[in-house]
């Protein structure tokens, strides 16, 4: 049975640190299940994915936390351990190396430090994985240019619905 108090605790404290960590968690689509969230990375500085806001989506199984989260990017990036095609993640403690004493922040800062360090001798997405051992200038230029045209358009979504919501309060 999925525990509603830690999780409800988690997205709180996960959500208080956004502005210093660059993650935050929210229910999924602004619904009510606790089961279903989506989570927000922002790109490493001095990465390709620098700039970039990247959604991610988050499905709680009901042996959470002694489960590991199910994680997948939403959107689309270029890179040797995310598939290009669905989002999946190859990460370990995704995986095998969970422990309940993980958060939800922890995963989402983990995921966001996979994208400074790739692992392309354990890769989700071999084409990526062998561009990058082999023609690493394409893969930067290539993960830059999946950054700008999938991962930049969220932060002005972002930004744009904030303005509409203070908008609406103001009237």
């Amino acid at each position: 049975m999925l525990d509603v108090s830690r999780v409800q605790k988690e997205l709180a404290e996960c959500n208080r640190d956004q502005a210093i960590s660059g993650v935050g968690i929210a229910l999924c689509d602004g619904g009510s299940d606790l089961s279903h969230l989506t989570g927000t990375i922002s790109g490493p500085v001095a990465t390709p994915y620098e700039g970039g806001t990247f959604r991610i989506d988050i499905r709680l199984p009901g042996g959470y936390p002694f489960e590991p989260p199910k994680m997948q990017f939403i959107t689309k990036v270029w890179h040797p351990n995310i598939s290009s095609q669905n989002g999946a993640i190859c990460l370990d403690i995704l995986k095998d190396q969970w422990s309940p004493a993980l958060t939800l922040k922890t995963a989402l800062l983990s995921v966001q430090a996979l994208l400074s360090s790739p692992e392309p001798d354990d890769p989700q997405d071999a084409v990526v994985a062998q561009q990058y051992l082999r023609d690493h200038q394409t893969f930067i230029a290539t993960a830059r240019y999946w950054t700008e045209t999938f991962a930049k358009r969220i932060s002005v979504d972002i930004e744009e619905k904030k303005q509409l919501f203070n908008l609406k309060l103001l009237l």
